[in-house]
């Protein structure tokens, strides 16, 4: 079976609480919905700090969570020369620490830097018609110019989501894919 890819670049997820110390009362607009329902990529930028190392202009996206999480790639943390671990979603206590900076403010995070598993989104009724259970692990297999198979992709099930594969610019790069690519579930 196949499965629309989505490439995942670095980005934030804020609680509201965050949202506010870093942009006061501006709005969190969205400038483009992504894959998943009601999520979008919003006009908000952040720079993630680690003591002097910094990346610059990480998109905020929305809407808001009940956490903060801050997603970047294995060469991003060779950068900031922080080790958060891969986790899934939602999955930060006990992540790496970050500072969030705006142009008016900065938030130190004790935790909430992670890099993203692998994972695929469906809903209940797509699981049920692929035969998925949730929260198991899948390989897909990779055609193409750079060919290959990846183990330890999350099958993550939730009503509100659409089928959709979710890989780090890391996997996608190596692998020379981009976001509308078709990828065989195997």
């Amino acid at each position: 079976m196949k499965v629309t890819l989505g490439v995942s670049n670095r980005h934030v997820h804020l609680t509201e609480e965050t949202y506010k110390k870093l942009f006061g009362n501006q709005p969190l607009n969205p400038v483009k919905y992504l894959g998943q329902p009601g999520q979008f990529a919003s006009d908000k930028f952040v720079t993630i700090k680690n003591g002097d190392r910094k990346i610059d202009r990480v998109r905020v996206l929305g809407p808001f969570r009940k956490y903060n999480q801050v997603e970047i790639s294995k060469t991003d943390s060779y950068v900031l020369k922080v080790n958060p671990p891969v986790r899934n979603s939602g999955d930060v206590k006990d992540s790496e620490p970050i500072t969030l900076a705006s142009e008016s403010a900065e938030v130190f995070l004790n935790e909430g830097c992670i890099i993203a598993n692998r994972h695929i989104h469906m809903t209940k009724e797509e699981a049920i018609e692929y035969g998925f259970m949730g929260k198991e692990k899948v390989s897909i297999k990779i055609e193409g110019e750079k060919s290959g198979v990846l183990n330890d992709v999350y099958v993550r099930i939730a009503d509100n989501s659409s089928f959709e594969l979710h890989l780090d610019t890391d996997d996608g790069n190596a692998f020379g894919l981009k976001t509308g690519d078709e990828i065989e579930i195997i």
